[in-house]
């Protein structure tokens, strides 16, 4: 007797239903004493289930990827992940020891807390800062001031702290303009040395060497010190933190946000 090719026979075992990920398993009848071929439609059976549950497996593992990227995604600001949350209400901020931008007059008082190292802050004054320079701060309306909160290890520290050594030397502005301009990728600490900051500061025309010991001052750390708790009694829970009359917006947030407020805070 001529047997049918086994080919032809798995043809008619699975048939498709109208559902995508539903089959209708014929099971065929073997005459007594096919092992054989009772053995073989086993071995189909069970390698077209496991390769169901294989699907399935893969489907749900990319669902699972997709969370776990959605969930990683940076956000527009470097948040303390201990900090309290920041007060939606005006709070009291003083505005440090840097040299005001500005009339110190204007009704409207901007105080940026930030961290030289930080990437979001480095958005911050390359899309907003220029506006609010232009717009605000040049026509007499804003006084714009700037605070270290240095909370990204030494590093972001030293910098905070070079940031006060310039300050002595009436610098600080050209050097907050030079340390965002020319800030590395956030894992790249090599610029963050007494060694390299000291050198950046002769560049831009300062006494180096009067600049290296200031580095290695106490007076230097202490008002670095000074910046970050402040901020943190503000509320501070990330950088860049923009206060527009002790209202707070975080992040690097659109040049329009920025704005609003302080439209707003024009017409109080």
């Amino acid at each position: 007797m001529k047997k049918a090719p086994l080919k032809k026979s798995l043809s008619n075992i699975f048939k498709p239903t109208t559902s995508k990920d539903s089959f209708t398993i014929r099971v065929p009848r073997f005459k007594s004493g096919s092992l054989n071929a009772y053995m073989v439609f086993v071995i189909v059976i069970f390698a077209f289930l496991l390769g169901v549950l294989t699907n399935k497996v893969v489907d749900l593992q990319g669902k699972v990827n997709d969370m776990s990227k959605a969930n990683t995604a940076p956000t527009s600001a470097t948040a303390l992940p201990s900090a309290d949350p920041t007060p939606a209400g005006p709070v009291n901020v003083s505005v440090g020891n840097f040299p005001v931008r500005g009339d110190t007059n204007a009704k409207v008082t901007v105080i940026e807390f930030a961290d030289f190292r930080c990437p979001f802050c480095e958005q911050w004054f390359q899309n907003v800062e220029p506006n609010l320079i232009s717009d605000y701060v040049n026509t007499g309306k804003v006084k714009y001031y700037f605070r270290n909160y240095a909370f990204l290890g030494p590093a972001s520290t030293l910098a905070a702290e070079a940031g006060e050594c310039a300050n002595d030397q009436g610098q600080f502005w050209a050097f907050h303009d030079y340390m965002y301009k020319n800030q590395p990728d956030e894992s790249d600490t090599s610029m963050y040395t007494n060694d390299n900051l000291s050198q950046i500061a002769g560049n831009l025309g300062m006494d180096q060497s009067q600049f290296a010991s200031c580095l290695s001052s106490k007076d230097a750390s202490d008002k670095a010190a000074k910046d970050l708790s402040d901020g943190q009694k503000a509320g501070v829970s990330g950088t860049p933190t923009t206060f527009v009359n002790g209202v707070a917006i975080v992040g690097a947030v659109p040049y329009s946000q920025i704005k609003a407020a302080i439209d707003n805070a024009l017409k109080n």
